[in-house]
C-alpha cells in the first residue's frame, strides 16, 4: 500500500534510518508493497477500482478473490440507469438467457458490512436482495450521488482514475431496454481483468478520505490486542487498524506495524522495533539516539519539538516529539512524529507514531493507549494477575497525567516518610490491587469505560492534590490531613449521592 508504507518509512526515521539525510533533502525509497487496484477493460474504456479494506474487509477480500480467479471476465454491466448507477458482476450475463440477468452469483453469501461511507459518484458498492446478508458477486458503481442508499448497501471501493469516470459516463449513456439492460451488450462487456498496485498507475487521482455520514454519536474506538510469545510482548492498537509483522530485513526494520485508515495525505502508523540492550543504560541509548538524529537535524529537514525522560509502567523511557518535511516518490510530506524508547534489562522497545501534521493529534491519544498497554509476557505472574493501575491507565496521556505523576512523587517523598502514611498505604494497596487490575483491563478494552473511570476519579485526584500545598512535618499532621481527605471523599462519593437519592424519593 503506497501511502501506508510511505508512512512506515517515515516512522523508521526514528528507528535508525537517519543516515539518508542530505544537506538539502531527505529522500526515502520505500519498498513497493501492493495496494491492489482492479482494472476492468471494456470496449468503452477502462475502469480502475481501489478499495476500503478497513470499512468492508470481507467484501474487499471477496471481490479480489473473484477478480483474481477470472470470475468477472466476460460479464456485462447488465443494468444501466443513467443518473443513478451501473450494475455488473452476474455470471449469467456471460452467455446466459437475458431473462436471467441479475439473478446469478456464486454459492457463498456475505454478511453485510454496512458502513458510513456515502454513496457518492464513483463509489463501488455491493448489490444484494432484500436480505441484507445476501451479497455474492454483483456490484454497482454510483453514476450520480445516491445518498438514499447510505448504510443500506456495503460500500467497499471507488474509482481511482479520471479515465474510470469517463468510462462510467460512457456506459451510463448507452441505449437500454425496458429492463435497463444494454441493447448492445458487447459495448459494456468486461473483456480483461488486471490487478496491479496503485503505485503502477500513472494517472492515479489524488485520493482523500471518502465523504462519510455525519452523526452525533462517536464511532467505537476500541482496541485490538497484539500478543507474541516469540517476541515476549503484548500491547493493544486501535481496532480496525491493519496489524502486521513484516519480514525483518535489517536490524532497524520494525518488528510490528499497525496502519490506520488514511485521512489526509497519509496513513497513521504505529511501529515497534525491538533492540537488544547489551548492557546499555537509558542514558546510553539517549546518547546514541541524539547522534543518529544529529545529521538530519542539522540539515534543517527535522525539527525537534520536545524531548524528555519519563517513566512508563515503571520503566525508564525517553520521548521525542518532532516534525519535518520529507520527499517520497516525488511528493513532499509534512510529517509529525512521537517516538518513545522503553528500556528494560534485556531489550529496549522503540515505539514510533507518525502521521501528517494536520491529522497528528487525532490519533495521539490512541498511541498513548498503546504505550500504556505494553507489557512483557515473561515477567512475574503479576503481569497476568494484575492488569495494572486503574488510575494510571485511565489518565495515561490525558490532561490528568502530570497530576498523577505529582501524586506519585507526593506519595514517595511525603506520605511514605511517615509511619502512619506507610501503614495506610500498605493497607490501601492490598484493597486497591484486589480490584484495580480488572478495571484497568476493562479500560484498555473500552475507551468509553476509560473515560467514565477518568471522570469518576477526577474529584478524588483533586482532593489528593491538596497535599501538594500542605506542610506536613509530623505524624500528627499526616494523620490530620489524611483523615480530612478521606472524609471529604466519603462525602463526595457516598454521603452526597445518598442525600440526593433520599430527597428525590421524598419528592415522589
Amino acid at each position: 500500500m503506497k501511502t501506508i508504507f510511505l508512512a512506515i518509512i517515515f516512522s523508521l526515521l526514528f528507528i535508525g534510518i537517519v543516515n539518508q539525510a542530505t544537506a538539502q533533502t531527505v529522500e526515502f525509497n520505500p519498498v513497493k508493497v501492493m495496494e491492489p487496484v482492479v482494472i476492468f477493460e471494456t470496449n468503452l474504456g477502462n475502469i480502475a477500482i481501489g478499495f476500503f479494506p478497513n470499512d468492508a474487509p470481507e467484501h474487499v477480500e471477496n471481490f479480489l478473490k473473484l477478480s483474481t480467479s477470472g470470475f468477472y471476465e466476460g460479464t456485462l454491466f447488465h443494468r444501466i440507469i443513467p443518473g443513478f448507477m451501473i450494475q455488473g458482476g452476474d455470471p449469467n450475463t456471460i452467455d446466459g438467457d437475458p431473462n436471467t440477468w441479475g439473478t446469478g452469483g456464486p454459492d457463498g453469501r456475505l454478511e453485510a458490512e454496512f458502513n458510513d461511507i456515502k454513496h457518492n459518484r464513483g463509489i463501488v458498492s455491493m448489490a444484494r436482495s432484500a436480505d441484507p446478508n445476501s451479497a455474492g458477486s454483483q456490484f454497482f458503481i454510483v453514476h450520480q450521488d445516491s445518498n438514499f442508499l447510505d448504510e443500506q448497501y456495503t460500500v467497499f471501493g471507488r474509482l481511482v482514475t479520471e479515465e474510470s469516470f469517463e468510462t462510467l459516463d460512457k456506459i451510463a449513456s448507452v441505449s437500454t431496454g425496458s429492463r435497463d439492460e444494454p441493447l448492445k451488450p458487447e459495448q459494456v462487456r468486461i473483456t480483461k481483468i488486471t490487478i496491479i498496485s496503485e503505485s503502477e498507475i500513472p494517472d492515479l487521482l489524488e485520493l482523500h478520505e471518502p465523504e462519510r455520514i455525519q452523526t452525533n454519536v462517536e464511532p467505537p474506538t476500541g482496541n485490538q490486542l497484539f500478543e507474541s510469545d516469540e517476541l515476549d510482548i503484548a500491547f493493544s492498537v486501535p481496532a480496525g487498524w491493519l496489524l502486521q509483522q513484516p519480514e525483518k530485513v535489517q536490524e532497524n526494520s520494525p518488528d510490528v506495524v499497525a496502519v490506520g485508515p488514511k485521512v489526509g495525505v497519509m496513513n497513521p502508523v504505529i511501529s515497534l522495533t525491538i533492540h537488544p540492550t547489551n548492557g546499555k543504560t537509558i542514558d546510553d541509548i539517549i546518547s546514541e539516539k541524539s547522534e543518529e538524529l544529529k545529521q538530519v537535524i542539522e540539515s534543517g529537514q527535522l525539527n525537534i519539538i520536545s524531548q524528555e525522560q519519563i517513566t512508563i509502567n515503571g520503566r525508564d523511557a525517553y520521548v521525542t516529539n518532532a516534525h519535518g518535511l520529507f520527499l517520497a516518490n516525488g511528493q513532499d510530506y509534512n510529517v509529525q512524529f512521537k517516538d518513545v524508547v522503553i528500556h528494560s534489562e534485556d531489550n529496549y522497545y522503540n515505539f514510533s507514531y507518525s502521521n501528517g501534521v494536520d491529522n497528528f493529534d487525532s490519533q495521539l491519544e490512541r498511541f498513548d493507549e498503546t504505550l500504556g498497554s505494553f507489557k512483557k509476557l515473561s515477567e512475574d505472574s503479576t503481569t497476568e494477575e494484575t492488569g495494572g493501575c486503574l488510575i494510571a491507565t485511565a489518565t495515561f496521556g490525558s490532561e490528568l497525567a502530570p497530576q498523577v505523576q505529582q501524586l506519585r512523587e507526593l506519595r514517595d517523598n511525603t506520605i511514605l516518610t511517615t509511619e502512619s502514611g506507610t501503614a495506610f498505604m500498605s493497607g490501601f494497596n492490598q484493597l486497591y490491587y484486589s480490584f484495580s487490575p480488572t478495571i484497568a483491563d476493562l479500560e484498555r478494552e473500552s475507551p468509553l469505560f476509560k473515560e467514565i473511570v477518568k471522570l469518576t476519579i477526577t474529584p478524588m485526584l483533586s482532593t489528593l492534590s491538596i497535599l501538594n500545598y500542605a506542610e506536613i512535618n509530623s505524624e500528627q499532621e499526616m494523620i490530620t490531613y489524611g483523615v480530612g481527605i478521606i472524609l471529604m471523599n466519603v462525602g463526595m462519593y457516598f454521603a452526597a449521592p445518598a442525600i440526593i437519592i433520599y430527597k428525590i424519593r421524598k419528592l415522589n
